[in-house]
């Protein structure tokens, strides 16, 4: 009984960590570069798998909340797509660095120049520079749309709700971090923050972290956590039927 009882539990454990570290890298997601502090600039990157064996990605959207207005986007150049930036204009203006602002970016639009795009089995992340962070909301969340080159949209637009499952779609959601205790922001999002005389100047620095950032540690280290899940299972399984035979042979 107890060798048919530790075998179960390591079946179950597979099966829980390969259930938990596959969303980690099954849907579009947003993450910084660094950290992206409240009341700064940061780098964020949307990565974008491919999920379908018989067709690439060609078009990413991604809507930019309207709850917490960004006075300042700017997405990083990608070689083979072209890049559209929507505005729009704001209900109540803003202000940065002194001035009124009374637009903000609503939406980026990524269109692959031809049918290549993201091909099965790759992903592909698009870095943007944002800022300045609201000061008094704990996360952003972006509604992304994407689109295969056999017409398919996915919708990642299912909003992400504390204390229930998480939805089959989610939409993209940016954890805000807290500000240092100057006041200032911190991580990838530094030079922005202190040397915000220009927007340009933050962008440039925040881009820089970004080139020095991981490109996959988050899929890797959920891959490891599968794969470490299974051999415990494996191990559980065979360790039973062993147990099993040497109780049958006394």
């Amino acid at each position: 009984m107890k060798a048919s009882r530790i075998a179960a539990v390591g079946a179950v454990a597979g099966v829980a960590v390969l259930t938990l570290s596959a969303p980690a890298f099954a849907h579009v997601s947003v993450q910084p570069e660094g950290e992206a502090a409240k009341g700064g600039y940061a780098v964020v990157n949307f990565k974008v798998p491919n999920e379908r064996d018989d067709a690439s990605t060609t078009k990413l959207e991604v809507t930019f909340p309207t709850d917490h207005p960004l006075a300042s986007v700017m997405p990083q150049p990608i070689d083979g797509w072209d890049i559209k930036v929507t505005k729009s204009k704001l209900d109540k203006p803003l202000e940065m660095h002194g001035k009124k602002i009374d637009e903000a970016v609503t939406k980026v639009t990524w269109t692959a120049d031809d049918d290549a795009g993201i091909g099965p089995g790759f992903f592909q992340k698009f870095p943007v520079s944002v800022g300045t962070l609201p000061e008094k909301a704990d996360e952003l969340v972006f509604k992304a749309l994407q689109t295969y080159s056999n017409k398919e949209v996915v919708r990642w637009i299912e909003v992400p709700r504390e204390g229930q499952e998480e939805p089959d779609f989610p939409a993209p959601v940016l954890t805000l971090a807290e500000a240092s205790a100057d006041g200032h922001s911190h991580g990838a999002s530094d030079g922005g923050a202190e040397d915000a005389k220009s927007d340009e100047n933050a962008a440039a620095k925040t881009t820089a972290a970004a080139d020095s950032g991981d490109a996959g540690g988050t899929d890797t280290t959920a891959r490891v956590l599968g794969i470490v899940g299974i051999v415990v299972g494996a191990a559980g399984v065979a360790y039973g039927v062993l147990a099993g035979r040497r109780r049958a042979d006394a």
